[in-house]
């Protein structure tokens, strides 16, 4: 996901108090970039981790931001605001030059090299041309390797 869709997130579009954590997202024109809708599939580790990070707040109105910062827990992050907080997380884990963008691309690529068509993943990337996605798609020595012991 992009920081504006995930700084867009409310309570109620991944959870509800019936079903709990939703498996699928959809996200609006007003939270995507260009403007489509689109459905964000959540794994099943993700889920788990959401469902302890909601057990630790207040559920009560699910209009609320997801994620929201100490000033303002309605409206929450900006997008801005979030890309600059993943910057911070990379480098205070070690990983030089990581960024919101660097998780999407190596998102494609891990994807890409366990073989997932492109066509997958520029839905996946809620990119509206296969074009801008083969971009995303990095090539390493270990998929090289692997691509020349199917001969």
């Amino acid at each position: 996901m992009r920081c504006k869709e995930i700084a867009s997130l409310t309570l109620g579009d991944i959870w509800s108090p019936e079903t709990g954590v939703r498996s699928e997202v959809r996200l609006d024109v007003e939270q995507t970039k260009g403007r489509y809708a689109r459905t964000v599939y959540l794994p099943e580790k993700l889920r788990k981790e959401l469902i302890a990070y909601i057990a630790g707040i207040d559920r009560n109105d699910t209009t609320k931001a997801l994620f929201y910062t100490q000033k303002n827990e309605k409206r929450g992050f900006t997008p801005n605001t979030l890309a600059q907080y993943f910057h911070y997380l990379h480098k205070k884990a070690g990983i030089e030059g990581g960024s919101s963008h660097s998780m999407r691309r190596t998102f494609i690529t891990n994807l890409a090299a366990k073989g997932i068509g492109v066509r997958v993943l520029q839905n996946l990337a809620g990119h509206r041309s296969i074009a801008v996605t083969q971009k995303y798609i990095d090539c390493n020595d270990d998929m090289l390797r692997k691509a020349v012991e199917l001969v």
